[in-house]
């Protein structure tokens, strides 16, 4: 897979994964194109234009034209990182949900068949299962029903359907990855981890929806980039790949241990009332990708918590996502 097409490659994850890449696959070259809304930055990818492999190109994946005049016809995969996220801002308003997450996908896919593109790489999330129980009994796997419950997790869901239309219907070659929380560095403070991090390190209040006791599963973000390279080249034709590190937290937990960490009083906490249609719990048995693909998350939660916090603490400006 030599001539790679990142959307969404100024995000968090989509810079992650350009980053991974570029410094290990010297033989691939990357086209980001991202639209650069609030959560894309292209300071998220120093030194990537002097590798001479990499190039940006300003564009908005719904935008029919825009896409096929970037997209060169020796294109070996197409990976499709860019997505509207953020489920609070999905349910004030769903439009813009609709527009990248579902129109933007199908542009991409029939750009693909058009350009003859080898591979298309669906990044999904695990948000298109709905919720689990609070048991600790069940988990999500592949072939567990759709049922999400928020405008974002629908417009992922919907998404989904269009690529294996694609892939069904023309025999596009296509793979989805669901995906749970990613953590790290270069992270937007609207998610749950940086935006405790700011705050903690500025004696702000931490929000904490409801009881607290939603459970999470985490991973971090180099080892999802690794577990879609993975994918990009071994996933087989027609296939999903959940991707988890099997790393619960319950949201409470989770923010008293980093405020512990950081030395800072749990009296920072506030509770504020839940989020509508808040899902309950999440968690990813990754047995396929393990077995098939051979993947395994590098990082354990101890070493990329720490990685994370080192980088906020020393990057002020970064972390409020400025």
């Amino acid at each position: 897979m030599a001539n790679l097409f990142i959307t969404g490659g100024a995000g968090f994850i989509g810079s992650a994964l350009v980053r991974l890449v570029l410094d290990e696959l010297p033989d691939c070259t990357v086209t980001n194109f991202d639209a650069l809304t609030y959560a894309g930055n292209l300071d998220n990818l120093p030194g990537a234009e002097a590798t001479g492999r990499y190039r940006f190109i300003h564009g908005d994946i719904a935008d029919r034209q825009a896409v096929l005049a970037a997209l060169e016809p020796n294109t070996d995969a197409i990976i499709n990182v860019a997505a509207e996220s953020h489920v609070d801002r999905s349910i004030t308003s769903a439009d813009a949900f609709l527009r990248t997450n579902v129109l933007g996908t199908q542009v991409l896919l029939d750009a693909a068949r058009e350009r003859r593109v080898g591979r298309f790489v669906q990044i999904s999330t695990d948000e298109v299962m709905g919720s689990l129980s609070d048991d600790d009994t069940t988990f999500f796997t592949e072939s567990s029903p759709f049922a999400p419950n928020s405008p974002y997790a629908a417009s992922k869901a919907a998404a989904e359907h269009f690529v294996r239309a694609a892939h069904h219907t023309f025999g596009l070659d296509t793979v989805i990855t669901r995906c749970g929380n990613n953590y790290g560095p270069r992270q937007f403070p609207e998610k749950l981890i940086p935006l405790l991090l700011a705050n903690a390190m500025r004696d702000e209040p931490i929000p904490v929806y409801g009881d607290g006791r939603n459970v999470r599963d985490w991973i971090f973000v180099d080892d999802h980039c690794r577990a879609i390279l993975s994918v990009l080249h071994k996933g087989r034709a027609g296939a999903v790949y959940n991707v988890g590190a099997r790393n619960e937290r319950r949201n409470i937990e989770l923010v008293e241990a980093i405020l512990t960490q950081l030395g800072k009083p749990l009296s920072l906490i506030r509770y504020v009332p839940d989020r509508l249609g808040h899902d309950r719990r999440y968690a990813i048995d990754p047995t396929k990708i393990e077995q098939e693909l051979g993947w395994r998350p590098r990082e354990t939660w101890q070493t990329g918590l720490a990685k994370t916090i080192q980088w906020y603490q020393q990057n002020p400006r970064l972390r409020n996502g400025k």
